[in-house]
């Protein structure tokens, strides 16, 4: 699965916001330290902030500060907010009969695989995630 860069930036700045949930981080900060531009970057964050992932802080010294559960906020709920996981493809209209057959196969197919993502990306915390990210910075 390839994730598009808003949806990696969206996962950069709730993880990094959820590891110093204190702290207000500014856009310009979380994208200098990821080498990201910052105008996009506020877009995302406007994002998570109107989905109540981050909330915004405005005036001197303002940013963003985590807003969610770490505990309960998971991979997918944050995907799905730049992400449309497991829409079907779009295939050719002009197919032989024979064709038919082994592309709803794949599709069948394919679809399980979506749903196994899904699950597994529902199933990991952003909390997790952070224990993840610690115990291999330790290495």
């Amino acid at each position: 699965m390839k994730l598009q860069k808003n949806t990696l930036f969206a996962l950069y700045s709730v993880l990094e916001s959820a590891s110093h949930p204190e702290r207000q981080l500014s856009a310009a900060e979380i994208a200098r330290k990821y080498g990201i531009s910052p105008h996009h970057l506020a877009k995302v964050l406007h994002t998570l902030a109107r989905a109540g992932v981050v909330e915004s802080v405005r005036g001197v010294g303002g940013g963003y500060r985590f807003a969610g559960n770490a505990k309960r906020l998971t991979l997918m709920d944050v995907i799905a907010l730049f992400e449309s996981i497991g829409a079907p493809a779009r295939g050719s209209r002009r197919r032989q009969a024979a064709g038919i057959a082994v592309e709803r196969a794949l599709e069948s197919v394919l679809a399980e695989i979506d749903e196994i993502a899904k699950a597994t990306l529902r199933s990991i915390s952003i909390a997790t995630l952070l224990k993840l990210m610690e115990r291999q910075r330790r290495r």
